[in-house]
Protein backbone atom coordinates (compact mmCIF):
# COMPACT_ATOMS: atom_id res chain seq x y z
CA UNK A 1 0.00 0.00 0.00
CA UNK A 2 2.17 2.29 -1.72
CA UNK A 3 -0.81 5.11 -1.77
CA UNK A 4 -1.73 8.22 0.69
CA UNK A 5 -5.54 7.95 1.75
CA UNK A 6 -7.34 10.56 -0.04
CA UNK A 7 -8.49 12.37 3.06
CA UNK A 8 -4.51 13.04 3.61
CA UNK A 9 -3.99 13.81 0.61
CA UNK A 10 -6.31 16.45 -0.30
CA UNK A 11 -6.70 17.36 3.07
CA UNK A 12 -3.45 18.41 3.79
CA UNK A 13 -1.79 19.60 0.57
CA UNK A 14 -4.46 22.21 1.26
CA UNK A 15 -4.56 23.41 4.49
CA UNK A 16 -0.70 22.90 5.60
CA UNK A 17 -1.11 26.76 7.19
CA UNK A 18 -4.02 25.25 9.24
CA UNK A 19 -2.00 22.09 10.71
CA UNK A 20 0.21 24.84 12.12
CA UNK A 21 -1.62 27.19 13.64
CA UNK A 22 -3.92 24.54 15.16
CA UNK A 23 -1.68 21.74 16.11
CA UNK A 24 -0.42 21.74 19.54
CA UNK A 25 3.33 20.87 20.04
CA UNK A 26 4.76 18.06 22.08
CA UNK A 27 4.79 18.23 26.39
CA UNK A 28 8.26 19.02 27.48
CA UNK A 29 7.88 15.96 29.28
CA UNK A 30 8.58 13.57 26.33
CA UNK A 31 12.04 14.62 25.66
CA UNK A 32 13.11 12.20 28.79
CA UNK A 33 10.80 9.79 26.73
CA UNK A 34 12.79 10.20 23.96
CA UNK A 35 16.31 9.73 26.04
CA UNK A 36 15.73 6.77 28.07
CA UNK A 37 12.73 5.21 26.12
CA UNK A 38 14.12 5.29 22.33
CA UNK A 39 17.89 6.06 23.21
CA UNK A 40 18.07 8.99 21.22
CA UNK A 41 21.77 11.36 22.28
CA UNK A 42 24.01 12.78 19.83
CA UNK A 43 25.74 10.37 17.24
CA UNK A 44 22.41 8.46 16.79
CA UNK A 45 20.11 8.57 13.39
CA UNK A 46 16.55 8.97 13.71
CA UNK A 47 13.67 9.00 11.10
CA UNK A 48 10.93 11.35 11.55
CA UNK A 49 8.07 9.31 9.57
CA UNK A 50 4.66 11.08 8.21
CA UNK A 51 6.81 14.28 9.65
CA UNK A 52 3.97 16.38 8.12
CA UNK A 53 5.11 20.41 8.49
CA UNK A 54 7.52 19.34 11.28
CA UNK A 55 5.70 19.61 14.24
CA UNK A 56 7.88 16.97 15.90
CA UNK A 57 10.98 17.54 14.06
CA UNK A 58 11.80 20.19 16.34
CA UNK A 59 11.35 17.83 19.17
CA UNK A 60 13.65 14.93 18.14
CA UNK A 61 16.14 17.74 16.86
CA UNK A 62 16.81 18.46 20.85
CA UNK A 63 18.07 14.87 21.38
CA UNK A 64 21.05 16.01 19.79
CA UNK A 65 20.24 13.01 17.64
CA UNK A 66 20.42 13.45 13.13
CA UNK A 67 16.45 13.23 12.07
CA UNK A 68 15.69 12.50 8.62
CA UNK A 69 12.57 13.79 7.49
CA UNK A 70 10.09 11.14 5.89
CA UNK A 71 6.55 13.05 4.42
CA UNK A 72 4.60 12.06 1.57
CA UNK A 73 2.79 15.24 1.10
CA UNK A 74 4.83 18.21 -0.95
CA UNK A 75 2.84 20.76 0.41
CA UNK A 76 3.90 19.78 4.25
CA UNK A 77 7.12 18.73 3.19
CA UNK A 78 7.65 22.46 1.63
CA UNK A 79 6.25 23.65 5.00
CA UNK A 80 8.83 21.77 6.50
CA UNK A 81 12.17 22.06 4.98
CA UNK A 82 11.06 26.14 4.75
CA UNK A 83 11.29 25.91 8.73
CA UNK A 84 14.37 23.45 9.16
CA UNK A 85 16.40 23.46 6.01
CA UNK A 86 19.55 21.87 7.80
CA UNK A 87 18.07 18.23 8.40
CA UNK A 88 17.78 16.07 5.69
CA UNK A 89 13.71 15.92 4.37
CA UNK A 90 13.02 12.90 1.83
CA UNK A 91 9.53 12.66 0.24
CA UNK A 92 8.29 8.88 0.80
CA UNK A 93 5.37 6.92 2.84
CA UNK A 94 5.40 4.17 5.41
CA UNK A 95 5.46 1.05 3.11
CA UNK A 96 8.84 2.52 0.72
CA UNK A 97 11.36 4.47 3.16
CA UNK A 98 14.05 6.24 1.15
CA UNK A 99 16.70 4.53 3.13
CA UNK A 100 18.93 1.78 2.96
CA UNK A 101 18.70 -1.72 5.63
CA UNK A 102 19.35 -1.51 8.82
CA UNK A 103 20.77 2.23 8.60
CA UNK A 104 19.04 4.41 11.76
CA UNK A 105 18.95 3.80 15.55
CA UNK A 106 14.91 4.73 15.78
CA UNK A 107 11.77 5.57 13.85
CA UNK A 108 8.98 7.89 15.43
CA UNK A 109 5.73 8.17 14.39
CA UNK A 110 3.78 11.29 15.80
CA UNK A 111 0.21 12.10 15.00
CA UNK A 112 0.39 9.89 12.34
CA UNK A 113 0.89 5.97 12.56
CA UNK A 114 -2.64 5.40 12.28
CA UNK A 115 -2.51 6.65 8.04
CA UNK A 116 -0.52 3.06 7.84
CA UNK A 117 -1.06 1.14 10.38
CA UNK A 118 -0.49 -2.62 7.98
CA UNK A 119 2.20 -5.07 8.03
CA UNK A 120 3.75 -3.70 4.96
CA UNK A 121 4.60 -0.74 7.36
CA UNK A 122 5.81 -2.43 10.36
CA UNK A 123 7.94 -4.69 7.63
CA UNK A 124 9.25 -1.74 5.90
CA UNK A 125 10.01 0.05 9.32
CA UNK A 126 11.93 -2.78 10.57
CA UNK A 127 14.03 -3.11 7.57
CA UNK A 128 15.55 0.44 7.95
CA UNK A 129 15.97 -0.29 12.16
CA UNK A 130 18.98 -1.22 13.16
CA UNK A 131 19.06 -4.64 15.34
CA UNK A 132 18.11 -2.68 18.45
CA UNK A 133 16.82 -0.07 17.25
CA UNK A 134 13.26 1.57 18.51
CA UNK A 135 10.07 2.50 17.23
CA UNK A 136 8.00 5.23 18.54
CA UNK A 137 4.81 6.13 18.45
CA UNK A 138 2.99 9.33 19.67
CA UNK A 139 -0.23 10.94 19.73
CA UNK A 140 -1.49 14.20 20.94
CA UNK A 141 -5.39 13.65 21.78
CA UNK A 142 -7.91 15.99 22.90
CA UNK A 143 -9.02 14.93 26.38
CA UNK A 144 -12.87 14.44 25.81
CA UNK A 145 -13.32 14.56 29.84
CA UNK A 146 -13.78 18.40 29.79
CA UNK A 147 -17.62 18.81 28.00
CA UNK A 148 -17.24 21.01 25.84
CA UNK A 149 -14.01 19.64 24.17
CA UNK A 150 -16.06 16.31 24.19
CA UNK A 151 -19.16 19.08 22.23
CA UNK A 152 -16.36 20.01 19.47
CA UNK A 153 -15.79 16.52 18.68
CA UNK A 154 -19.37 15.59 17.99
CA UNK A 155 -19.45 18.69 15.46
CA UNK A 156 -17.19 17.31 12.79
CA UNK A 157 -17.49 13.65 13.88
CA UNK A 158 -20.21 12.87 10.96
CA UNK A 159 -17.40 14.30 8.45
CA UNK A 160 -15.00 11.71 9.34
CA UNK A 161 -16.18 8.64 6.59
CA UNK A 162 -13.73 6.15 6.37
CA UNK A 163 -10.39 8.18 7.45
CA UNK A 164 -8.06 6.22 9.65
CA UNK A 165 -8.11 7.83 13.37
CA UNK A 166 -6.33 7.15 16.36
CA UNK A 167 -9.30 6.91 18.63
CA UNK A 168 -11.08 3.87 17.04
CA UNK A 169 -7.63 1.91 18.10
CA UNK A 170 -7.75 -0.01 14.82
CA UNK A 171 -4.13 0.81 14.72
CA UNK A 172 -3.09 -1.31 17.34
CA UNK A 173 -4.35 -4.48 14.79
CA UNK A 174 -0.47 -5.00 13.77
CA UNK A 175 0.62 -6.01 17.16
CA UNK A 176 2.13 -8.06 18.20
CA UNK A 177 4.54 -8.14 15.30
CA UNK A 178 7.46 -10.46 14.84
CA UNK A 179 10.13 -8.69 14.91
CA UNK A 180 9.48 -5.92 17.36
CA UNK A 181 8.85 -6.41 21.59
CA UNK A 182 5.39 -5.83 23.02
CA UNK A 183 4.52 -1.92 22.94
CA UNK A 184 5.49 -0.13 26.05
CA UNK A 185 2.76 2.75 26.92
CA UNK A 186 3.50 6.38 28.36
CA UNK A 187 0.67 9.10 28.61
CA UNK A 188 1.83 12.88 29.32
CA UNK A 189 -0.62 15.78 30.16
CA UNK A 190 -0.33 18.66 27.73
CA UNK A 191 -2.26 22.10 26.95
CA UNK A 192 -2.56 24.26 23.76
CA UNK A 193 -2.97 27.63 24.81
CA UNK A 194 -3.74 30.72 22.43
CA UNK A 195 -6.38 32.34 20.70
CA UNK A 196 -9.93 30.76 20.45
CA UNK A 197 -9.14 31.01 16.22
CA UNK A 198 -6.19 28.73 16.08
CA UNK A 199 -6.05 26.83 19.37
CA UNK A 200 -9.99 25.32 18.39
CA UNK A 201 -10.88 26.66 15.22
CA UNK A 202 -7.74 26.54 12.90
CA UNK A 203 -7.63 22.89 14.63
CA UNK A 204 -10.93 21.58 13.80
CA UNK A 205 -10.16 23.11 10.21
CA UNK A 206 -6.67 20.93 10.01
CA UNK A 207 -8.27 17.83 10.83
CA UNK A 208 -7.73 15.53 7.22
CA UNK A 209 -11.58 14.78 6.29
CA UNK A 210 -12.59 18.72 7.41
CA UNK A 211 -9.89 20.14 5.45
CA UNK A 212 -10.51 17.90 2.12
CA UNK A 213 -14.27 19.62 2.33
CA UNK A 214 -15.83 21.59 -0.45
CA UNK A 215 -15.16 25.54 0.85
CA UNK A 216 -18.99 26.31 1.34
CA UNK A 217 -18.88 23.33 3.88
CA UNK A 218 -15.46 24.15 6.19
CA UNK A 219 -17.32 27.26 6.51
CA UNK A 220 -20.19 25.62 8.11
CA UNK A 221 -18.36 23.61 10.55
CA UNK A 222 -15.75 26.56 11.44
CA UNK A 223 -19.55 28.34 11.78
CA UNK A 224 -20.78 25.63 13.97
CA UNK A 225 -16.99 25.67 16.29
CA UNK A 226 -17.57 29.50 16.88
CA UNK A 227 -20.97 28.86 17.79
CA UNK A 228 -19.64 26.70 20.25
CA UNK A 229 -17.54 28.44 21.48
CA UNK A 230 -19.76 31.80 21.90
CA UNK A 231 -21.82 29.75 24.16
CA UNK A 232 -19.72 27.91 26.32
CA UNK A 233 -19.42 29.71 29.79
CA UNK A 234 -15.28 28.71 30.07
CA UNK A 235 -14.54 29.86 26.16
CA UNK A 236 -17.08 33.24 25.47
CA UNK A 237 -15.14 36.13 24.71
CA UNK A 238 -12.12 35.10 25.94
CA UNK A 239 -8.89 35.90 23.81
CA UNK A 240 -7.18 33.11 24.84
CA UNK A 241 -8.26 29.93 25.67
CA UNK A 242 -6.79 26.09 26.49
CA UNK A 243 -7.84 23.21 24.64
CA UNK A 244 -6.59 20.15 27.22
CA UNK A 245 -5.04 17.05 25.27
CA UNK A 246 -3.39 13.58 27.11
CA UNK A 247 -0.09 12.57 24.96
CA UNK A 248 0.37 8.84 24.48
CA UNK A 249 3.72 7.47 23.64
CA UNK A 250 4.46 3.74 22.96
CA UNK A 251 7.66 2.34 22.01
CA UNK A 252 8.85 -1.15 20.94
CA UNK A 253 12.50 -2.66 19.89
CA UNK A 254 13.79 -4.27 17.06
CA UNK A 255 14.70 -8.08 18.02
Amino acid sequence: MNTIHHAAAAGFAAKADNYVLGRPDYPPALDAWLRDELDLEPGKTVVDLGAGTGKFTRRLMTTGAAVIAVEPVAEMLQKLTGEYPEISAKSGTAESIPLPDASVDAVVCAQAFHWFATEAALTEIHRVLKPGGSLGLVWNTRDARIPWVAKLADIFAPYEGDTPRHHTGDWKKPFPFNGFSALREHHFSNNHTGAPEDVIVNRVLSTSFIAALPPEKQEQVAADVRALIANEPTLAGRTEVTLPYDTAAYSCIKE
